[in-house]
C-alpha cells in the first residue's frame, strides 16, 4: 500500500517539485496539493492522507495553525504533519512540534532525506535529527518561558523517566540516552515509551516540547 501525501506550500513550483520527486518514488504518492493553511486542511480532510509536507509561511492560516487544527481533529488522529522550514525559522518549529507537528525537514533537505522523512513519519516515528533538534531547541531555550511548568505531569514520571525525557530534549537519540545512562538501547526506548504513555505525547516531538515547558531542561537566561 503506497503512503499517501498531501503537499501544502504557498510556492507552485516548489510543490510542482516535490510532487515530482515523490511521484517517481514506488511506494510513495501525492493525493493533494493545498496553497494555504486553510485549503490543507480542506484537502486533508478530504484525503485522510499519512503524511502532510507543511510549509509554515503561507498566507492566510499559516502551517502552524493548520497543524493545530489537523493535529486537534478528532477523524485526522492518523495524519501526520511533517514541518518543511529553514534555520531562520526556528521558533516557529518548536511552536508547531508544540501544536502536534511529528517533525521537521530543512528545505534544503537533498532529495533522499525528503524520500526518507516521508517513510519515517508515516511509519509513526518523529523526525527529530538529534544534530537539528539541538539547533532548534538551543535558539529557542534562549526564549522567555511561554507556558506555565507542566507540573504535575512530571510528578506523573519516575525520577529515571524525567532523567530521560531532560535527554530527549537535549536532543538525544535512545543510543545516545543507552550510552549516557549505561542502559541498553531497548531499556532507553522503553523508558522514552512510558514517558510519553504518562504524558499523553503522541510522539516524541512533543517530549522535546514538554522537557522545556517542564522545566526539565532549563532555559538559558534571554
Amino acid at each position: 500500500m503506497s503512503i499517501r501525501v498531501v503537499l501544502a506550500d504557498d510556492q507552485s513550483l516548489v510543490r510542482a517539485g516535490m510532487r515530482s520527486l515523490i511521484e517517481a518514488e514506488d511506494g510513495i504518492e501525492v493525493v493533494g496539493e493545498a496553497a494555504d493553511g486553510a485549503e490543507a486542511v480542506v484537502v486533508v480532510l478530504r484525503e485522510r492522507p499519512d503524511v502532510v509536507l507543511m510549509d509554515i509561511r503561507m498566507p492566510g492560516v499559516d502551517g502552524l495553525e493548520a497543524t493545530r487544527r489537523i493535529a486537534e481533529h478528532g477523524d485526522l488522529g492518523d495524519v501526520r504533519v511533517l514541518v518543511l522550514t529553514t534555520f531562520e525559522a526556528d521558533e516557529y518549529v518548536f511552536e508547531a512540534l508544540r501544536l502536534g507537528a511529528g517533525g521537521f525537514l530543512l528545505k534544503d533537505a537533498e532529495p533522499a532525506e525528503l524520500l526518507r522523512a516521508i517513510r519515517v513519519v508515516a511509519g509513526g516515528e518523529s523526525l527529530l535529527s538529534p544534530s537539528v533538534t539541538r539547533r532548534v531547541v538551543a535558539a529557542f531555550a534562549s526564549e522567555p518561558a511561554r507556558t506555565a511548568p507542566e507540573t504535575a505531569l512530571v510528578e506523573e514520571l519516575t525520577d529515571r523517566e524525567r532523567e530521560v525525557v531532560a535527554l530527549v530534549g537535549r536532543g538525544m537519540s535512545n543510543e545516545e540516552i543507552a550510552e549516557h545512562l549505561v542502559i541498553s538501547p531497548a531499556t532507553s526506548r522503553t523508558h522514552v515509551s512510558r514517558a510519553m504513555v504518562k504524558l499523553g505525547a503522541r510522539d516524541r516531538a512533543q517530549l522535546v516540547v514538554f522537557a522545556y515547558e517542564s522545566g526539565l531542561v532549563v532555559r538559558r537566561p534571554a
